[in-house]
């Protein structure tokens, strides 16, 4: 495809000239030098504005699960990256330990009432039916014996217990991730599902992008996208999950983007962007091409006879 050349829009001074009689033309010498270039054809993405909000991919709270218990120990802070297992902090397990050795020897207890009761019953296995023993008796032993089992089974259970309510009085991360928040301090009581940290899981930030209603029929997971955060640091991301809802308020849903940068920025920052939406071929010209004058757009087009003529063009979409 072959462009005429344009002049860029320092021909300001050209409109006079253009609609001057031809004569008067010739006789002027030219007043500026310009530089001519060719409209080129690009690969043009269609894109759609977009703002919203930075925040976690998923935030965990991080909760006691024993209640009564004071925290002695407080091992990370606002900012911390932990391991999933991590320790975050301790609490007082003096009481707990206590509770344990006491389920301990229940258990031994029971385990002594099981071997006695068994004993008894394999002799009254034995004479049953010999007249040694009544009936009466015989059933008692049997009766004792599956009693003496079910007791067992009940102190290992309760053993059990202790051991988990041990493990449960050092709070440790859900996931690996980054302390977001820190509610509980040195020496406070907590009770049973009192919250103690937040943690943002696997450093995933993710941007929560509003756009208009009418686009959303066109937006669709894996479009690219584009977030100019503060400071001119451009993030790239993907299209994660389009929002299935609309905010009646003001007509726009939310698409959510997963960010690609290995170093995330900090959540709860309100930045804008764009996502991608089409890809098409356009013909571009730079901005210096383009001369406005009462919101029509001109260039300047040169001829063969190397003078320039001025030409209404519409304009589209804009991009760096």
């Amino acid at each position: 495809m072959r462009f005429a050349p344009l002049a860029a829009a320092l021909l300001f001074s050209s409109f006079a000239a253009t609609d001057a009689p031809a004569s008067a033309r010739e006789s002027e010498a030219a007043a500026l030098t310009v530089a001519l270039i060719k409209p080129v054809e690009r690969q043009w993405p269609e894109t759609i504005p977009a703002s919203g909000w930075l925040k976690p991919w998923h935030e965990a709270v991080i909760a006691a699960e024993v209640g009564g218990l004071r925290v002695t120990d407080v091992l990370v802070d606002v900012g911390s990256v932990v391991s999933k297992g991590q320790a975050l902090a301790r609490l007082a397990d003096a009481s707990v330990r206590a509770e344990l050795r006491k389920e301990e020897a229940s258990l031994a207890i029971a385990r002594a009432e099981l071997a006695k009761a068994l004993a008894n019953a394999d002799r009254a296995r034995k004479v049953q039916g010999s007249g040694a023993l009544s009936a009466e008796k015989v059933t008692d032993y049997l009766y004792a014996e599956q009693t003496a089992a079910a007791t067992g089974e009940s102190a290992e259970a309760a053993l059990e217990n202790q051991k988990v309510r041990l493990a449960q009085t050092i709070i440790v991360a859900v996931d690996d991730g980054l302390i977001s928040a820190r509610s509980v301090q040195l020496g406070t009581v907590v009770g049973s599902g009192t919250e103690m940290f937040r943690l943002v899981r696997q450093r995933r930030v993710e941007w929560q992008a509003e756009v208009p209603a009418r686009h959303l029929s066109r937006v669709r997971s894996g479009l690219a996208a584009t977030i100019l955060e503060s400071g001119e640091r451009r993030l790239t991301g993907v299209v994660r999950l389009v929002g299935p809802t609309v905010n009646p308020d003001n007509g726009r849903a939310i698409v959510y983007v997963a960010l690609s940068s290995e170093t995330p920025p900090p959540a709860g920052l309100f930045v804008t962007g764009q996502i991608e939406l089409e890809t098409w071929t356009a013909l571009t010209v730079p901005d210096t091409a383009l001369v406005l004058r009462d919101g029509l757009a001109y260039v300047f087009a040169v001829g063969p006879d190397r003078r320039a003529t001025r030409m209404r063009v519409e304009i589209g979409r804009r991009r760096d």
